[in-house]
């Protein structure tokens, strides 16, 4: 596999994260970069999702990607190896997040120069990413049909933060006790303004229409 490069991100020192947040926000608009902060609990796919919406755009956008993890390169590796994006490794030293001054060195490593469209893959945790704005213009939430349909209403801060909720692994769905009404439903009692999608990474169901959301996406 081809090497990727690996950065440790430390904590932002400063209280203001939102007007930090802001600032980085308002620097990549200039850019006419689209910056998505992808959150889910582990194991719902972010990174295949990932892969799958940058083979459908990758043709048209230039892509990048900041996968942050507490350890391990893995999912850089893998989608440096599928997709050939430009991809940097955060690795946070044990914190759950990640904030604004944390993605700044993440794009100052990895470089933003000729980028689009730039994907954070946040740390996989329902409760503390979505408590910190990282600079993103969109939050796009992934939850998977086997975590179950009341999710939106456990964690609902991860819900009310969301711009675009992925409803992923819906090949799944003859297996699992999983009622996508009442899921939606869940979501729009949080919500009422998130974009939800409902696709299978895997089989690519669903891929084309949210591909679409994000490379039409006016910041």
């Amino acid at each position: 596999m081809n090497d990727v490069d690996i950065l440790l991100v430390k904590e932002s020192i400063f209280k203001n994260n939102d007007e930090r947040a802001k600032v980085l926000r308002d620097e990549l608009t200039k850019k006419n970069l689209l910056f998505v902060n992808v959150m889910s609990s582990p194991g719902s796919g972010k990174t295949t999702t990932l892969c799958a919406i940058i083979e459908k755009l990758k043709k048209d956008l230039n892509i990048a990607v900041m996968e942050a993890d507490i350890d391990s390169d893995c999912d850089a590796r893998l989608i440096k190896e599928k997709t050939g994006a430009r991809v940097i490794q955060l690795h946070t030293g044990g914190m759950c997040h990640l904030d604004s001054d944390m993605t700044r060195q993440g794009l100052d490593k990895m470089g933003i120069d000729g980028i689009d469209l730039c994907f954070l893959e946040n740390i996989g945790n329902l409760v503390c990413p979505a408590e910190f704005d990282t600079g993103a213009h969109l939050n796009m939430v992934i939850l998977s049909i086997p975590e179950g349909d009341d999710k939106p209403i456990k964690y609902p801060l991860m819900f009310q933060v969301a711009d675009i909720v992925v409803i992923n692994k819906i090949d799944t769905l003859p297996i699992f006790d999983f009622d996508i009404n009442q899921c939606i439903q869940n979501i729009q009692k949080i919500n009422k303004k998130a974009k939800v999608f409902l696709v299978s990474a895997k089989t690519k169901e669903g891929i084309s229409e949210l591909s679409k959301y994000l490379a039409l996406y006016k910041i």
